[in-house]
């Protein structure tokens, strides 16, 4: 029986809303675009901000890395004539292993050069390593196959290029076997390895234009100085090694190695030329600016559920004055006030329920609409859509409460009389 006069409350809802089809289709507007607009702004920043947090993630959450940096001093002073001396050197790297908890220490060394294949060139960034990088930079092989600890053994002058070299300089021809040349000799590529590109707000510690060698065999063709020409003048740079990544046993202990990295490389780095970045770190701080991020684009779409709430109640109080007499005649025929009230909130309900579903439609479509035509990543979430539909529904019923209870309070006989 409950059931039986639900419905038919419903059905009368839904009639008495078709009576004025435009007025009710307007007033949903105002959900539709609320819901539709939360949704879609709720999906712009989780898309924004899941590219930087997967970058993080396959930096590694137990990672540390380190890479040399220009001190101040270096960067204002007079460059002709003399040689910058900075940067993270190999005594860093025997002096790191010592550090209770460090699993795997990788040195890295880097070389811009030009790299050759017949007539086709491009300028390739020559990262010197050691196998242990393909495990700690977690990147998909492509084609043939990673270093190896025979190739640091044996001196073996090869090198895995990234899909963005391979496409550009190997064109057409057999990817693997095939031999660069670079300023210092040639190197022979045993495999492809995808790259990950780092012009977003992360920096990886690879390129789309890397060509990872042996790094006893980068030393021994390029040694540690860097000569630069720049508009007739030429600056010398010695760097022993640009990045150390260090792997830890667990991310419990990450903070504090990365405490006693900093402790041992000030001791013996007077001029601040290291930056230490800790993917953990990073990665709580994006996800805590994330979560403010999203807070504040809910708050501001939410601005617009309320102004369609305010429209509601406009509506709902000149359909309570229009409707003055038939209120009292039900209550004239023993209607209940709390059935009066409840007539009006599912009239409120099933618009806020209507407009919610056509919003969420909306709110779906515009983010694809957006990465399609605009490249912006957009991520729509389960649960923006069911916390934009409730408070829908949760507007409609609290501004819709004031005109029910307005409603039921009506003197039957005034209503009656009521032209």
């Amino acid at each position: 029986m409950f059931r039986s006069r639900a419905f038919r409350n419903v059905q009368l809802g839904v009639k008495n809303l078709l009576l004025h089809a435009m007025r009710s289709m307007l007033t949903m507007l105002g959900i539709v675009f609320g819901v539709g607009s939360v949704i879609a702004m709720l999906s712009v920043g989780e898309g924004a901000s899941k590219e930087a947090l997967d970058q993080i993630r396959m930096l590694g959450s137990s990672n540390i890395m380190i890479e040399s940096m220009k001190p101040a001093s270096e960067s204002s002073g007079p460059r002709r004539g003399r040689m910058s001396i900075y940067g993270l050197k190999y005594a860093d790297v025997r002096r790191i292993e010592q550090i209770p908890h460090v699993r795997r220490i990788v040195p890295a060394k880097v070389v811009k050069q030009d790299g050759r294949l017949k007539e086709r060139s491009m300028e390739l960034r020559i990262v010197g390593t050691t196998p242990e990088w393909f495990e700690l930079v977690n990147r998909e092989m492509l084609a043939g196959r990673a270093l190896s600890d025979r190739d640091i053994e044996g001196n073996s002058a090869v090198c895995v290029l990234t899909e963005h070299g391979a496409r550009k300089l190997l064109a057409a021809e057999n990817t693997i076997g095939q031999r660069i040349r670079v300023r210092q000799g040639n190197l022979k590529v045993v495999g492809i390895v995808r790259a990950e590109s780092s012009g977003g707000s992360v920096q990886t510690p690879d390129q789309l234009v890397d060509a990872y060698a042996p790094i006893n065999v980068i030393h021994a063709m390029y040694g540690d100085i860097v000569v630069e020409h720049d508009q007739g003048s030429r600056s010398r740079t010695y760097i022993e090694l640009h990045q150390i990544i260090v792997e830890v046993d667990s991310t419990e202990h990450v903070e504090s190695v990365s405490r006693a990295i900093e402790a041992a490389l000030r001791r013996y780095h007077p001029k601040t030329d290291y930056k230490i970045n800790i993917p953990l770190a990073l990665l709580r701080q994006a996800e805590k600016t994330k979560q403010t991020f999203n807070i504040v684009l809910g708050s501001i779409a939410g601005i617009s559920l309320l102004v369609g709430g305010i429209g509601i109640m406009n509506i709902m109080l000149a359909t309570v004055t229009e409707r003055t007499r038939e209120i009292g005649i039900r209550r004239a025929i023993g209607a209940k006030r709390s059935q009066i009230v409840t007539q009006f909130l599912i009239e409120t309900t099933v618009l806020t329920m209507i407009g919610g579903l056509i919003g969420i439609v909306f709110g779906v479509v515009i983010p694809m609409l957006v990465t399609r035509f605009a490249g912006m990543p957009t991520v729509v979430t389960p649960w923006s859509i069911i916390l934009s539909l409730g408070i829908s529904v949760a507007v409609g019923i609290i501004f819709g409460l004031y005109p029910a209870v307005r409603a039921a309070k009506l003197d039957p006989i005034v209503a009656l009389r009521h032209e």
